[in-house]
């Protein structure tokens, strides 16, 4: 198979994770007998550095051509701290979701055994934690008419459409039918009018799946309820702010932003990122997590039709995560750079059976030949 990806790395901690991820991506041409073409673009602060735009023409015509986007991160402080700045790097991110219609986010989140002393949340809580959310994606308050009236006062309107709605549901369903055939739509139609409009039309549209099971949760229960007993959800279906705000909260489950991979979806190419931000602190540092952009790497392969590709990505993360080759926020022991997990992974990719004898090698950051 072949295959062109965008990459647009980013800003921060962008590029480091984006490296690792196509790391292994090649790891998995290289076993599988795929080729994949790489064409790097500029997006966000560096861009609009660069070019004066957060997303530039030759980036969008990039993706364009491309048979799916992976993103690295988007932001910079000298942006956050100036409320008058008219241009920012997230508008680029905006931008480009539009462009692309990608108007569907997904969100796994999962809790792992080896992990499970890493987060805030009792392990007996979390423990099986397997959820996948459905975020609506450019649609809501965040795309919604805004603005400033002159006595002072700021609005931000939210609209939906049933067509809008009905897209991403319908996704959502299918998406629990391979499941665990459940899923949960999370709104507030006690109060909004646009969370009624949601409900109408789940409630219409779940009986053409009927062996998936629905339930309805008000947003500020459902918040509750992801730290009470998160095993109890399955599939998670929910417009865009409350999507935004319940997935970063379900962070917490997997004990590091640095876990967690995510996919965009809609009509035209997918785009693959990690949830985390562009964390400029750790920039140049090696102590970046690379797993959820590789994890991402991994969301595009099952993209692809290449699910035996993706499982032997996963299945290296995991080995990692058994033999405790990670960065220092999750390492109990010895850290390992971001280079070090990342090349121990694509290890395990080319030869996962193997992939414990190059240990002692990725430990002295020799493990760098892919």
């Amino acid at each position: 198979m072949s295959k062109r990806i965008a990459v647009l790395a980013g800003d921060g901690i962008g590029p480091e994770v984006c490296g690792e991820a196509v790391r292994v991506l090649k790891a998995v041409a290289e076993r599988f007998g795929h080729h994949f073409t790489f064409d790097y673009r500029l997006v966000g602060a560096c861009a609009i550095d660069a070019t004066g735009c957060p997303l530039p023409d030759a980036t969008l015509e990039a993706c364009y051509r491309a048979d799916a986007v992976l993103l690295g991160a988007i932001g910079d402080p000298k942006y956050d701290h100036d409320p008058a700045a008219k241009v920012r790097p997230e508008q680029g991110l905006l931008a480009l979701r539009k462009s692309l219609g990608l108007y569907a986010n997904l969100r796994p989140v999962t809790a792992y055994e080896q992990l499970l002393a890493f987060s805030p949340l009792r392990p007996d809580r979390i423990a099986g934690t397997d959820l996948l959310i459905f975020r609506e994606l450019t649609g809501g308050v965040y795309f919604g008419e805004k603005g400033r009236l002159p006595d002072g006062t700021a609005y931000d309107n939210c609209t939906y459409n049933r067509v809008e709605i009905a897209r991403i549901a319908h996704r959502a369903f299918r998406a629990a039918q391979g499941r665990r055939q459940k899923l949960t739509l999370v709104d507030k139609a006690n109060v909004l009018e646009t969370s009624r409009l949601w409900r109408e039309v789940v409630q219409a549209i779940a009986p053409e799946y009927p062996e998936v099971a629905v339930d309805y949760l008000f947003v500020d229960n459902a918040a509750m309820q992801l730290i009470l007993n998160p095993r109890q959800f399955d599939v998670v279906l929910t417009e865009n702010m409350f999507g935004d705000i319940l997935s970063d909260e379900a962070s917490v489950i997997a004990g590091s932003l640095g876990l967690l991979p995510s996919a965009s979806i809609g009509d035209g190419a997918a785009l693959f990122e990690p949830v985390h931000g562009s964390y400029p602190q750790a920039r140049g540092r090696g102590i970046a997590n690379p797993i959820a952009a590789i994890l991402s790497a991994a969301m595009m392969l099952d993209y692809f039709g290449l699910p035996q590709e993706a499982e032997a990505v996963r299945a290296a993360v995991e080995n990692a995560l058994n033999e405790q080759v990670l960065t220092p926020e999750l390492s109990a022991g010895t850290a390992y750079t971001t280079e070090q997990v990342g090349s121990f992974i694509a290890y395990g990719v080319l030869d996962l059976l193997d992939c414990h004898l190059h240990r002692s090698n990725v430990a002295y950051g020799r493990s760098t030949i892919i």
